[in-house]
């Protein structure tokens, strides 16, 4: 199971390094056009959107992992021990069903959208809502496997070290 585990994370941060190296380079090459030649592309700004938004819900599950994650620390600190690691357990499940709703719902959004057409690149909008499953379903698989771990509060380390470390 760790050698998935550790296949599935590296996974997710490639595809999520890759979606914003996209980004980055789309841009760029737009705004040196722009700037540099007088001409752009005009399905830009939107493609960039919509693969900003993938990136921000894929790496959720890795924010999770690294307690990154907006969270009330105070709360779990003035609780004894026993009541705080319920709560932790408590806080999993509620965001185990939330984001299975979420993946749930963002399912039917996907449908919902299917037969409609962006407005720059003329794709189904299915295929940019497509971010709402695709990342609930990363955050339900890195929940899963790091789920004890999260209450135990042994988050990982840092991928990049902090500027003012190195």
């Amino acid at each position: 199971m760790q050698a998935l585990e550790t296949w599935i994370v590296r996974l997710n941060r490639a595809f999520v390094a890759l979606l914003l190296a996209v980004v980055f380079l789309i841009v760029f090459v737009n705004v040196v056009g722009r700037y540099g030649f007088g001409s752009s592309f005009a399905w830009v700004e939107e493609v960039a959107r919509h693969l900003m938004i993938l990136g921000a819900f894929s790496g959720a599950g890795l924010a999770l992992r690294e307690g990154r994650l907006v969270a009330i620390g105070l709360i779990f600190e003035v609780l004894p021990t026993p009541l705080a690691t319920a709560l932790r357990w408590a806080v999993v499940v509620v965001m185990f069903i939330f984001m299975a709703v979420m993946c749930w719902l963002g399912i039917q959004f996907v449908e919902f959208g299917w037969d409609k057409e962006t407005m720059s690149t003329g794709i189904s909008r299915g295929i940019p809502y497509l971010a709402i499953p695709i990342g609930c379903l990363l955050f339900l698989i890195q929940l899963a496997f790091f789920a004890k771990r999260f209450v135990a509060q042994e988050f990982e380390q840092d991928v990049i070290p902090d500027m003012a470390e190195g």
